[in-house]
């Protein structure tokens, strides 16, 4: 099959990076499952750059090099070791860590990070290089936090207008692959939708029935497209919409979300509910473009 392309499923390939940090090392072995699950092929890449770069020797530069070499390769080799089949290749940047990631992954792949690493190509710290990959990517991000153990069947997609429609059908790709159950939340705060108290008491159970009804709106499409998914629907009415999918990842092996990106935000930058997610869920996070 063509690596560069998505494969009938529309799941595409599968890039991650490491430092050789234990943390990194599990990002690359849960990158490294979602690739088999799919059927395509995983890169695993690392970038030696790093603000101190102007300043190495020559001998530094070939030792820094090496040691990236190194980190490639035990990677590769644990990857071997638990999917012995799935393709693999590597790449060695001298790019910053960012911009190495971003710089290999095609649109249609998908960047898989750690939340935190040992410095160099990670402080891949949320808050860093996690975060400035979420932002700019333009294909999806899965920053991987914790991972459950066992697995519990169920991808939660987080929806809150048709403007994430495309996380929507990527979370049920990804649920198709796993064998595993759909679980659509949206999250509605009571006070934004309202004037005044006075109508808080009137309008409650309309704001109730309008919020489900554009859920369902907006997933009758993906349960045509895919008619044998276990899909359910859950409109929450939550004073943090945050907290309310923090609470939802601890019963979930991945959360998708679509990123809203502030219009004026200066450099790169995610929405507080994306950001704020991307630090506490207890799975995975799935992060694509609206």
């Amino acid at each position: 099959m063509d690596a560069t392309v998505p494969s009938e499923d529309g799941l595409g390939p599968v890039v991650a990076g490491t430092d050789g940090s234990g943390q990194a090392t599990e990002a690359v072995l849960w990158a490294a499952a979602e690739a088999s699950a799919r059927g395509r092929p995983l890169t695993v890449v690392h970038g030696v750059g790093d603000e101190r770069q102007g300043y190495w020797t020559a001998e530094e530069a070939v030792a820094v090099f090496e040691e990236g070499r190194r980190l490639l390769d035990r990677a590769e080799t644990a990857v071997a070791e638990h999917f012995p089949q799935l393709p693999v290749s590597t790449v060695l940047s001298k790019g910053g860590s960012a911009e190495s990631l971003l710089e290999t992954a095609q649109p249609q792949d998908t960047l898989v990070v750690g939340s935190r690493g040992r410095g160099g190509f990670a402080s891949l710290m949320l808050g860093s290089v996690g975060l400035r990959v979420a932002a700019r990517s333009r294909g999806p991000v899965i920053v991987v936090r914790e991972v459950p153990a066992p697995r519990t069947g169920a991808v939660v997609a987080a929806v809150r207008d048709d403007g994430d429609r495309g996380a929507l059908r990527f979370a049920a790709r990804t649920a198709v692959a796993h064998g595993a159950q759909l679980r659509v939340v949206s999250v509605w705060k009571f006070l934004e939708n309202v004037g005044s108290m006075a109508a808080a008491v009137d309008d409650v159970s309309a704001i109730a029935r309008s919020e489900a009804e554009a859920t369902r709106r907006t997933v009758g499409p993906v349960r045509d497209e895919f008619p044998g998914l276990a899909v359910e629907e859950d409109v929450l009415r939550s004073g943090s919409v945050a907290g309310s999918l923090v609470e939802a990842s601890s019963a979930a092996d991945l959360v998708v979300m679509g990123a809203r990106r502030p219009a004026h935000a200066l450099g790169a930058g995610l929405g507080r509910v994306t950001h704020a997610v991307l630090h506490h869920a207890h799975c995975p996070v799935a992060v694509l473009p609206r």
